[in-house]
């Protein structure tokens, strides 16, 4: 075959469906003028309506191929001699063959039949203004399709679907509602708990990938019969609140749309419309730090709390500490028609101390209840009298001499350092990393393939850190989902102390506090080391201001150590890669207790083994493809830090629930559980539901004819059919462990590609099946939930745990539906949680406990990960090469070889 002067192939990474086919000239057209990467794409159909660019993309000739192989990252081909007047289909977005170099080459288009076209096109210049909004070859009226996401006049906005509410959004959301109110009182009741976006449907996200934002991903496009769904523009983006009415009592759910969100330095307005807004009964919704303060203010200046305090030698109140707890729900004085607090009681010792351990002096004995709506005391008793602890001397944690101590002085600098910057790139809050480029057949054709891991970086004040639209991009491949979306949805703290008040610790520290609203904002050189990004969070407080956390996000990439290593022992040749990773994170405290957390990407390279063949006239007749992978695994981790909530002890008092950490005190036994939330799109594009869950046992066979030594073990394969049967436990006597698989997709060998999910340590709860704390956390009686997607499905123990009188809410009623898992859009939820028995060195603040599990690659990819890293060239490394030299291992072995 021999290629025209005039043919052109697009190297753009945006790459449109076309339909319905050109009609093709009987003559070929002029020559084609210089390459443009800003053009579209016309089709040339009768009755189209629409106005006329002036210009298009002219069809010269085409010619059909078919593939051999039943994947279409094969592109081994067989030349047919017929020729067709249609194009059949679409061409992986990132990947146009060519047959020499630009500009003579043709493009090529697949189909999932895999038949192929060549189409050689040329450009006839189009008189419209491409910068103009009202270009004629709009996509609203679907006469055209563009080719490069370089310039797209459509697009209005810059916010992405995905991208957290900013500030201004907020504050229009907010404002809108507050216009809305009836009345003035009603408009002066209201304290805004939570702005958060109203995430659209994954459709929607797929349109914004394909036609809206960079990378411009259209291989995302939705697919339906006849021609693809090009919007004009995108919906405007919705803002959900929840809103607490301090007068009446009552939570309120509301849609605001935002219209139009302009900068005011350019003159803009701004514009928000309501679209739904309904009182929902019978809640309490999450506390609020206003309400904390307030409640302590409250507590400190209640006479009979402050004779209580001096009945136990207090008389500066400035050295109380009052810690509002949520009440939970133990029976119907806890119901919801009044929203309650029981304070937790602490006092400082007087010192120099800047950062004073007032949780090193608890105080005993007094019961409070706080109505928070009111902000006075409906209930006080001095029950008790426990002395306070003495001071501790160890009880201090701040540098140096503000202890009472001294600094160790033999710790050396040690600096993490990128001079070349970091290995991810970010576009707002779009995250690429280790984008690699591959250019392959360099004699015969132009192939650019990328490799490199993609995701959205987001946050609310309930979750914090969300990761959304998670993928591998792989060469030939194109885009491959992993998940949807990952976050951390809900966590439960209970202690195993049945003595007042510990017994009422059982805190939902998402649903009662959030965890995004009570985020730090991050230090570089102690939180987050090397090249780092961060992104700041906005939320509102309690009265419907906007506060922002600056670098409440961290992102960078950390050493990992030894990824592989191996040594001849015949030779004493050795090599060794080191790993790395690509870190987000954030860090809460909620009260005494610190969280950091982290999902953790490891990299994923692929490599290419192919045989060139000189005769051929299209592309290599013989390409294998297999995936080296550093790892290409998701991990996620919990860090627990922070200091211990403890009890006071009466003097010669020793309890058996806690462990004895000073004079005194002692800190209760107690479990820390998390419950990440997952949903999967493991090989998926956007509409497909082609995820099924499998579970895998390691069996011992049993002895007899096939296990005549007594050594033969297996994994035995459990296809989770329903959600009833989906829910399981951790079970390590079985190494067991769940793999999400595509159903339709296939690795080299015909297994089904999937990820699986590898538990860490884990435990369940420590408690009798009537416990209290059990009605509102029932998903925490196992490890494994699986759900089908539904998006109100969104926490475990339901929207509002806060005093939440209904038993089994969220997922134990949701499963109850028993809906069918064989090939569906699933969503994990894996409940992982720490039983602490402490330790005197966990004392004054705890060193970090770890915790977590891993997302690892299961036949997603085709082979080993790991060799096509390079060795290590550090600096100081070669150079002490050069002095010492590498000496080969000499001994007998080697000797005598």
């Amino acid at each position: 075959m021999t290629t025209k002067k005039n043919a052109i192939t697009c190297e753009s990474p945006f790459l449109s469906p076309i339909n319905p086919p050109f009609s093709l000239p009987e003559t070929p057209l002029q020559q084609t003028p210089p390459f443009s990467r800003n053009f579209l794409l016309r089709r040339r159909s009768s009755g189209v309506s629409g106005g006329d660019c002036g210009g298009e993309w002219a069809v010269q000739r085409t010619e059909s191929v078919k593939i051999r192989n039943s994947s279409p990252s094969s592109v081994v081909v067989d030349r047919s001699p017929a020729a067709d007047d249609r194009i059949v289909g679409e061409r992986p977005a990132n990947l146009i063959h060519s047959v020499e170099s630009l500009p003579e080459s043709p493009t090529v288009l697949l189909e999932n039949d895999f038949q192929v076209l060549l189409v050689f096109v040329e450009w006839v210049t189009c008189d419209c203004d491409p910068s103009s909004s009202l270009h004629s070859c709009s996509p609203s009226v679907s006469n055209c399709a563009t080719l490069t996401g370089a310039s797209l006049p459509w697009r209005g906005r810059t916010s992405h679907p995905l991208d957290p509410l900013s500030a201004t959004e907020i504050k229009v959301a907010v404002a809108t509602v507050r216009a809305a109110g009836a009345t003035p009182e009603e408009r002066d009741s209201m304290r805004f708990i939570e702005v958060v976006l109203v995430e659209p449907e994954k459709l929607v996200i797929a349109m914004a990938d394909a036609y809206f934002f960079p990378p411009f991903q259209p291989s995302l496009l939705p697919r339906v019969k006849g021609r693809p769904v090009i919007p004009s523009k995108l919906p405007p983006r919705q803002a959900r609140l929840i809103v607490y009415n301090k007068k009446s009592n009552e939570t309120s759910i509301w849609i605001v749309e935002l219209l139009e969100i302009h900068a005011t330095t350019r003159g803009g307005h701004h514009k928000g419309k309501v679209i739904s807004s309904k009182v929902v009964p019978d809640v309490q919704p999450p506390m609020d730090a206003v309400e904390y303060a307030e409640c302590e203010a409250v507590v400190k200046d209640y006479p009979p709390f402050r004779e209580a305090m001096k009945k136990r030698g207090i008389d500066d109140m400035d050295l109380v500490m009052v810690d509002a707890w949520c009440v939970g729900y133990h029976s119907e004085a806890d119901s919801p028609s009044r929203r309650l607090a029981k304070p937790l009681i602490f006092c400082r010792t007087e010192s120099d101390c800047p950062m004073e351990n007032g949780y090193a002096r608890p105080v005993e004995g007094i019961h409070v209840l706080v109505d928070m709506q009111n902000m006075v005391l409906v209930e006080f008793e001095d029950k008790k009298f426990v002395p306070l602890p003495p001071a501790d001397p160890l009880r201090n944690y701040t540098p140096g001499e503000t202890r009472g101590g001294v600094d160790r002085s033999d710790v050396k600098p040690l600096h993490i350092l990128q001079p070349e910057g970091p290995s991810f790139r970010v576009k707002g809050h779009f995250v690429e990393w280790q984008k690699v480029f591959y250019c392959l057949f360099k004699l015969l054709c132009s192939i650019t393939l990328q490799v490199h891991w993609s995701f959205r970086v987001g946050f609310t004040p309930r979750e914090g850190l969300v990761i959304h639209s998670v993928a591998y991009v792989d060469g030939s491949r194109g885009r491959r989902s992993v998940a949807q979306r990952l976050s951390f949805v809900e966590m439960v703290v209970p202690y195993g102390d049945p003595n007042e008040p510990h017994y009422r610790k059982n805190a939902f520290d998402a649903g009662e506090d959030g965890l995004g609203k009570n985020a730090h904002s991050l230090k570089k050189g102690c939180d987050c080391l090397g090249s780092i990004k961060y992104f700041d969070s906005h939320f509102t407080n309690f009265t419907g201001g906007v506060e922002t956390i600056e670098n409440c996000v961290c992102l960078h990439e950390e050493d990992r150590g030894i990824l592989w290593k191996h040594q001849d022992w015949r030779t004493g040749l050795a090599e060794v890669r080191r790993s790395r990773r690509l870190t987000v994170s954030f860090i809460c405290t909620v009260a005494n207790y610190e969280y950091g957390f982290y999902w953790h990407f490891y990299q994923a390279i692929p490599s290419f083994d192919y045989l060139v063949n000189k005769n051929a006239a299209i592309i290599p007749q013989k390409w294998k493809c297999s995936y080296l992978a550093l790892d290409g695994k998701i991990e996620a981790e919990v860090k627990l830090t922070g200091i211990l909530s403890v009890g006071a002890l009466l003097p010669g008092e020793v309890r058996k629930y806690g462990t004895t950490i000073a004079p005194g005190l002692y800190a209760p036994v107690h479990q820390h559980f998390f419950v990440a939330r997952m949903d999967m799109a493991v090989d998926c594009k956007p509409g497909e539901a082609l995820n099924q869950v499998v579970e895998l046992n390691v069996k011992v066979q049993e002895p007899g004819k096939d296990n005549v030594h007594n050594n033969a073990f297996y994994a035995e394969e459990k296809l989770l059919r329903s959600e009833l049967q989906a829910v399981r436990d951790c079970n390590p006597l079985t190494a067991r462990h769940w793999i999400v698989r595509n159903t339709r997709t296939v690795n080299r060998t015909g297994q089904l590609t999937g990820y699986k999910l590898m538990p860490g340590s884990n435990c369940l709860p420590l408690a009798g099946p009537e416990a209290k704390f059990l009605r509102r956390a029932a998903f925490l009686k196992h490890n494994l939930w699986v759900t089908q997607y539904a998006p109100n499905e969104m926490f475990p123990g339901g929207e509002f745990p806060n005093q939440n009188p209904r038993a089994g809410e969220g997922l134990a009623s949701w499963v109850k539906q028993n809906r069918s898992l064989e090939e569906a859009d699933v969503v994990l939820w894996y409940v992982f949680g720490l039983t602490h028995i402490p330790r005197l060195e966990d004392w004054p603040v705890m060193p970090v406990e770890h915790l977590g599990f891993t997302l690892m690659p299961h036949g997603f990819f085709n082979c080993s990960p790991a060799v096509d890293v390079p060795p290590n060239t550090h600096e100081s490394d070669m150079k002490e090469t050069n002095v010492v030299g590498a000496k080969p291992i000499q001994n007998a072995m080697i000797a005598k070889l």
